[in-house]
């Protein structure tokens, strides 16, 4: 009986279900203020997530800055006047490409620098390496006395 009710149960919210269903409610009235919106969203760096772009963002600052764009927008603001007013209010670091300045070029040239000392590192240490290597020869003796210690010195000798 159990099993039969929840059988009902399942068929009927399955065919009702659609009828719940709503219409996405549009983010913005007009569609060029939207893509404009996505457009410099994407130039920028969500400032929760880290390493995703505004525009892609679910977080709820992210929501709300991209609420703030549109703001801006209607308001008839440019796109380069919104872009700085977001990097006034949060720094270089909300943009994904910072401009190169003197602040800015550690980030622009740091790792380069990092690959050419950990190059030059890596040269340093064959370098090293090889010279210990070439160094590492034995004299008659210690050859001598590594064959008795291994046994094989003058086996034809033997009685």
């Amino acid at each position: 009986m159990t099993a039969r009710l929840l059988f009902v149960f399942c068929l009927l919210s399955s065919a009702l279900g659609p009828l719940n269903a709503r219409e996405a409610a549009p983010t913005a009235a007009d569609v060029a203020v939207e893509r404009r919106m996505v457009a410099i969203s994407e130039e920028l760096r969500c400032l929760v997530c880290q390493n995703e772009s505004l525009a892609g963002s679910q977080a709820d600052l992210a929501k709300d800055l991209r609420r703030e764009i549109r703001e801006q927008i209607q308001a008839g603001r440019s796109d380069q006047e919104i872009l700085d007013f977001m990097v006034g209010r949060y720094g270089d670091f909300v943009r994904y490409r910072p401009p190169l300045k003197g602040a800015t070029l550690l980030l622009w040239f740091g790792p380069f620098l990092l690959l050419i000392a950990g190059l030059a590192g890596l040269l340093m240490f064959l370098r090293r390496r090889a010279r210990r290597v070439a160094e590492a020869t034995l004299s008659a003796e210690e050859r001598k006395k590594a064959e008795e210690l291994l046994g094989i010195g003058d086996r034809g000798n033997g009685p």
